[in-house]
């Protein structure tokens, strides 16, 4: 059987609710579609719009939510192993907060 998130076969795979079909798309690609389409807020336009619009139909609200703070913690990660600093310095830094005593 298929997990949520991950792409249904011909065979009709049911989510880990066991509820319906499971859908077609993977949580983090439906995630990135989501905060891409919003990269420029300023500049929303009619296909930004469709494209969260479509991230949004491809899992559930929470599953989206859930995907869009696991990508914001990774890339955190990433970044301040980058900069060879700790996660929580990086990431006041980011919010512009002053450092932490």
């Amino acid at each position: 059987m298929r997990g949520v998130g991950q792409p249904s076969g011909e065979g009709g795979a049911r989510s880990r609710r066991g509820g319906g079909p499971a859908r077609g798309h993977h949580l983090f690609e439906a995630a990135a579609v989501h905060v891409a389409a919003g990269d420029e807020a300023d500049e929303a336009d009619e296909a930004d719009e469709e494209h969260r619009a479509e991230a949004a139909g491809r899992v559930s609200p929470e599953a989206l939510a859930f995907g869009i703070d696991e990508l914001a913690c990774r890339a955190l990660i990433v970044r301040a192993r980058k900069r060879q600093q700790p996660p929580l310095e990086v990431d006041r830094e980011l919010l512009g907060l002053p450092a932490a005593p």
